[in-house]
């Protein structure tokens, strides 16, 4: 693994500013999010929730969906900070990614480098994305992270409607996991890679030709009932020692998640997400994790906004 920096340089291209609501007191038994977030980088991250913003719409208007995840981060933000704190564990925003305009592989490459500098300080980086193009920068910040050590066995949990294995020409939020499948390769892994919650009509045969190639295992959607979708988890958790889990809001109902780029016609329910969140947590392999696909345009109340501060929430609590 990466030796830990004892004085942390993790850079992104702008701070967070989208913190703040109400305040009941200033007592540990008043906190909140917004009151206990730190901004400005400490000297010691070890075992610190790092929040890291990736501001992108570019793969999602490469794949043809409807654009407004850019604004995902600050959305998440917002719904995160009237969280009450009933554990103190250290909070920090490193601020945003930004993806300028269709340089989405540059923006990819800024957050692999925050997300493997975080990691090698000891903390759990948490990504606020972006489209699901988000998860190839959050991947190979885990794989720069674990470089020096190739016997760890790397694992990708991805909750979601589609497998996002699509074959193109350059890489956008259908990709994002044959590009992390392909580069494992380059370097000698082994392939460790679920998906819970698939939509079998939200996925060409070719998709799932290319996910029984490539040995991934998927619980589909109609199949995730609370106890099935564990023991899935539960088996995939076996075969690796450092989880990387990836939330597609849109594997949540559109009733529970109307702000997406794809709405859920059928999805899995809500409690069994947090269940799964809840148990990757409490597995101890969780070394890093992103949100994704919030698109607050298309929010109804903050209604997808909310329900992702939850999961986060629940990605946080040791």
């Amino acid at each position: 693994m990466g030796e830990k920096a004892a004085q942390p340089r993790i850079s992104t291209d702008r701070e967070a500013n989208a913190w703040g609501g109400r305040t009941d007191g200033e007592g540990v038994g008043h906190l909140r999010w917004h009151q206990h977030v730190a901004t400005a980088l400490p000297s010691e991250l070890d075992g610190a929730v790092a929040l890291i913003g990736f501001c992108s719409d570019a793969g999602v208007l490469r794949n043809q969906g409807r654009v407004g995840a850019v604004d995902g981060p600050a959305a998440l933000r917002t719904a995160l900070s009237p969280m009450a704190i009933h554990e103190r564990r250290p909070l920090l925003d490193l601020g945003d990614v930004v993806v300028e305009g269709d340089d989405l592989e540059g923006g990819q490459e800024r957050l692999a480098l925050a997300v493997a500098q975080a990691l090698d300080a000891g903390s759990l980086p948490i990504v606020l994305g972006g489209g699901h193009e988000t998860a190839y920068g959050t991947g190979n910040g885990l794989l720069r992270h674990a470089a020096a050590d190739t016997g760890k066995r790397i694992g990708i949990l991805n909750l979601d409607a589609h497998f996002d294995l699509r074959e193109e020409k350059q890489r956008t939020s259908g990709t994002p996991f044959l590009d992390l499948a392909k580069e494992m390769q380059r370097q000698g892994r082994e392939i460790h890679y679920a998906v819970l919650g698939i939509s079998r009509p939200g996925n060409t045969k070719a998709l799932f030709d290319t996910a029984d190639e490539l040995g991934v295992s998927y619980l589909l959607d109609t199949q995730c009932k609370l106890d099935e979708s564990q023991r899935f988890v539960a088996g995939f958790l076996e075969q690796i020692d450092l989880l990387y889990l990836t939330i597609d809001l849109d594997v949540l109902p559109a009733s529970v998640a109307p702000g997406v780029s794809a709405p859920a016609g059928f999805g899995v329910p809500y409690e069994v997400i947090r269940a799964v969140c809840q148990q990757v947590v409490a597995s101890g392999k969780l070394a890093v994790a992103d949100v994704v696909e919030l698109n607050p345009r298309f929010d109804v109340d903050s209604r997808t906004a909310r329900s992702a501060a939850r999961l986060i929430y629940e990605l946080s609590i040791e």
